[in-house]
């Protein structure tokens, strides 16, 4: 029997999921441009730095070698190996390359362990604000995201009590990311030892802990991860990192995580049947950042230290903005509840955060990303991996724009 013209041909699976709220903005501000508009984006989340000269080198040196060919799935066995030194140098953790993954990019290796630990209805607790992919990457696995809502006043990181409510024989994954996409904070190792004894208490239980801005942290601050602190749940952990904001490596699309042989090698499995191996230029690339020179790395996270201060109290400065202080990144998270409700000189009234995204880009020709994005209405996320001059230049067109508001 012919099927119906009427038929839905997609899945119930990608029906659940949103595109990238990120690089919709991204796209609308692109389309601005192209029609003559002057606009500033402060809504991708990417090093204004220019990739460390080592790694672009080896990247070089690979193709002229000829290496471009198909390597192991989980990553070339140097790059493992170096991999595991770093975890080992950097967070005291004790892995060996086969306990390492190497994906094409920090995302690869969550969707990889959802869709290896995941089976339908199971539970994934999520931290908000969260990033934008998780609960959509569970979905995918056709598990059930839990948010569990933070705010300000707790620096926008999930209490110990907090996640001792919400815990039920159906969670199998804890996500959490220090410093975090999209508020900047980061949680301390006391913070990291309390959460520690709920996990303990749970032992399906993974802590999935996403690293991705690990070097990127300010004031003298010391970086802690779950299993260095909590070095018996080292076998509940799976540490995940890359190179993408460190080493301003974003197009490279190099993501590795440390965790349990077994689970490595589900992840692995799962990635032979999907993408294979990442791309072979790029991990001779990723090879030389993380042996390399830190230089660029220790001017990087200056500059971007310099600019989080300045960009903190020039919003607090605007009224109805408020913004706490990150501990890293490079971004800042403030509160627009000043504004809702309000209405603009053009009379549209300031309903929610994505209404205020859409008048600024439109009014003031600055793109920001709605914190109903990152599942905290009322926010908005600025990065300012951007020059001081633009950063300068999109406040004060936001500020004259704040000034019509009734």
């Amino acid at each position: 029997m012919a099927c119906s013209k009427s038929m839905n041909r997609l899945s119930n699976r990608v029906q659940q999921i949103q595109p990238s709220a990120t690089l919709a903005i991204t796209a609308k501000a692109a389309e601005m441009r192209a029609a003559g508009r002057s606009v500033i984006s402060l809504s991708v989340g990417e090093p204004d730095f220019e990739t460390p000269e080592a790694a672009r080198e080896a990247g070089i040196a690979a193709i002229n070698s000829g290496f471009t060919r198909y390597t192991a799935v989980a990553g070339i066995p140097e790059l493992r190996r170096a991999i595991a030194e770093k975890f080992k140098r950097d967070n005291h953790l004790d892995y060996d390359a086969n306990d390492i993954l190497v994906s094409s990019g920090g995302k690869q290796c969550i969707y990889n362990l959802l869709m290896a630990v995941i089976n339908p209805g199971d539970q994934a607790i999520i931290p908000a604000p969260y990033w934008v992919s998780y609960p959509d990457m569970v979905k995918l696995a056709e598990g059930e995201p839990v948010i569990v809502e933070t705010s300000a006043a707790a620096d926008f990181k999930i209490t110990a009590a907090q996640l001792e409510s919400v815990l039920t024989p159906a969670c199998k994954v804890l996500f959490l990311n220090s410093p975090s996409n999209p508020t900047g904070m980061a949680y301390s190792a006391d913070e990291l030892r309390a959460i520690g004894d709920v996990v303990r208490n749970v032992p399906n239980l993974i802590v999935a802990t996403d690293d991705m801005y690990e070097k990127i942290i300010f004031d003298g601050k010391t970086f802690a991860t779950f299993a260095e602190i909590n070095p018996d749940l080292k076998e509940q952990t799976v540490t995940l990192n890359g190179v993408s904001k460190a080493y301003c490596m974003t197009g490279w699309r190099i993501g590795f995580c440390g965790g349990p042989a077994d689970l490595i090698k589900a992840m692995t499995k799962i990635q032979g049947q999907s993408t294979s191996n990442p791309n072979a230029i790029a991990q001779k690339a990723a090879l030389a950042a993380l042996t390399g020179p830190t230089d660029a790395l220790q001017t990087m996270v200056a500059t971007y230290q310099t600019r989080r201060s300045w960009l903190v109290e020039a919003i607090n400065a605007i009224p109805g903005m408020h913004a706490i202080t990150p501990d890293g990144a490079f971004y800042v998270f403030p509160s627009i509840s000043g504004w809702l409700g309000k209405t603009t000189a053009d009379g549209r009234t300031l309903d929610d955060d994505v209404v205020v995204c859409e008048w600024l880009l439109e009014e003031a020709g600055v793109a920001l990303v709605p914190g109903t994005a990152f599942g905290s209405p009322g926010h908005v996320r600025f990065s300012y991996a951007v020059s001081q001059a633009t950063l300068e230049d999109a406040v004060r067109r936001i500020a004259a724009t704040a000034d019509t508001i009734r």
